[in-house]
């Protein structure tokens, strides 16, 4: 049986406010990670056992909660699905905001500013500040959020799948611990405040209409453009690991099939409008 389709915008507001409920419930829930209850020994034992998994695998996890990892990663959905891409980069604005907003606010130390280098492993730049919340965690959660919301009344058969996206994303939270990055309350938070930029995000959404997804639209030819400076990026530049060199070139295949697509299903639409005048 097929999933019910939300009522229009008040179908979307109470999908949002469920997801919104769900984040102020894992804020709740992880009040003792944020007063230090288990601290740092729970931090120290993800850490390493996280070590017992090539390292590789962490750096390409914690890639996916990167913004040009995370566009490059989406990039079918240009041609595939455009609501579904557009879920996420609504919610980014929201995403990016409490992430930075928080962090320059607190200020809080991160594990390489409180412990020895040899109680814990460390992967790639050392950090000492602006740990809370994991900025990876909260992108990869938002994203994950966003997707499943707009995805869910259209997914069929398909919906049983899209818890899968939340798994990814936790993935990506684990890594943070794992390379030494974030102590598991910030990973927490992230996750939290992931699934309430994911419901703005959603509910914001609602506000444009069909035409914002037409290829000869200003929004996703800018969006082509902005994957075009996101090949760029994968090509020339090393994002969060070194380790993720490899990962980076695979992930610029779909990038770029993605563009091509996109231009020919341009140059058809434009066809299409020739031959009607």
């Amino acid at each position: 049986m097929k999933p019910a389709l939300p009522a229009g915008r008040g179908g979307a507001a109470r999908s949002a406010g469920q997801m919104a409920a769900a984040a102020c419930l894992l804020l709740l829930l992880g009040a003792p990670l944020w007063l230090g209850w288990y601290e740092p020994g729970l931090f120290i034992y993800l850490n390493h056992s996280a070590a017992a998994l090539p390292p590789p695998l962490w750096a390409g996890l914690s890639l996916l909660g990167n913004g040009w990892g995370l566009l490059a990663l989406t990039s079918p959905l240009l041609v595939l699905a455009p609501r579904l891409m557009w879920a996420w980069l609504f919610a980014a604005p929201f995403a990016a905001l409490f992430s930075r907003g928080i962090k320059v606010w607190l200020d809080s130390p991160r594990p390489a500013a409180v412990l020895s280098r040899d109680r814990f492993d460390l992967m790639g730049e050392v950090l000492y500040n602006q740990a809370f919340p994991s900025g990876h965690t909260l992108s990869a959660f938002a994203a994950a959020s966003a997707i499943y919301l707009a995805a869910r009344p259209l997914a069929g058969r398909w919906v049983h799948w899209l818890p899968g996206l939340f798994v990814l994303a936790s993935g990506v939270g684990l890594s943070r611990v794992a390379v030494g990055a974030h102590w598991p309350a910030d990973v927490w938070a992230g996750a939290a405040l992931g699934l309430l930029a994911g419901a703005l995000g959603h509910l914001l959404q609602q506000r444009v209409g069909p035409g914002w997804y037409r290829p000869q639209g200003a929004p996703q030819i800018g969006l082509a453009l902005v994957l075009l400076l996101t090949l760029w990026q994968l090509a020339s530049g090393t994002l969060d690991f070194e380790q993720n060199r490899p990962l980076q070139l695979l992930l610029m295949l779909p990038a770029a099939a993605s563009l091509l697509a996109f231009a020919a299903q341009l140059w058809r639409e434009r066809q299409a409008l020739r031959d009607l005048h």
